[in-house]
């Protein structure tokens, strides 16, 4: 059975690999879609170093897993996209956004597959990574599409934004990363992101037949 120190480790591992598979599949929607901005910056490959953002990457996963709340949590750099180069902006904006949590759910799934079709040993080496693999996919998904720019859920406030409100919008939009630094410390402080994680962790771990 692995230790807490090892079992961390590996969500540490899983989340990095799981938000680098979530910015890169931004950069697939977008070419897909006639933007190639993504793959001639050298995003759309899986080499962590191009991905890696030394804040949400690597400061804020360590300090989750140090504080003990049970939440783990991050994100790598944005893809880079030009909207404008999309065939149908507005709406080929919302599906490249969407792409990313699209991607966390599909990862969901196959973890679910596997484990139904494998059926580990519980708390064995291969059921903590097919747990964790779904638990912290279904955690990603959750939190980017809630509708708080630059999440990727304020993509669709964004499309239903009437055309006069665009200027004020975009001139504060720059700043709105704040406010999702406000979230995850006041979840974090507040204990509201480990009852939600641990919540969420019942669900999964019910849904694949180990409850």
């Amino acid at each position: 059975m692995p230790t807490k120190t090892e079992v961390e480790i590996a969500q540490y591992g899983i989340l990095i690999i799981s938000i680098i598979l979530h910015e890169i599949s931004h950069g697939w929607s977008a070419l897909a879609l006639g933007d190639d901005t993504a793959k001639r910056a050298g995003r759309l490959t899986l080499n962590p170093l191009a991905h890696i953002d030394p804040f949400g990457s690597v400061l804020l996963p360590a300090l989750l897993l140090i504080s003990g709340t049970g939440v783990i949590f991050g994100w790598a750099k944005p893809v880079p996209v030009n909207v404008g180069r999309l065939r149908h902006p507005r709406n080929d904006a919302v599906i490249t956004s969407l792409a990313g949590p699209a991607m966390n759910l599909v990862l969901v799934a196959i973890a679910y597959g596997v484990l139904h079709a494998v059926n580990p040993l519980f708390l064995s080496w291969p059921f903590y990574l097919l747990f964790y693999a779904g638990l912290i996919n279904i955690w990603l998904a959750c939190f980017n599409l809630l509708p708080v720019p630059p999440l990727d859920g304020s993509a669709v406030i964004e499309r239903m934004l009437p055309h006069k409100w665009w200027g004020p919008y975009l001139a504060i939009r720059p700043y709105t990363l704040i406010l999702v630094f406000g979230i995850v410390i006041i979840g974090d402080r507040s204990g509201t992101f480990g009852n939600a994680f641990n919540w969420l962790a019942n669900h999964w771990q019910s849904a694949v037949g180990y409850g």
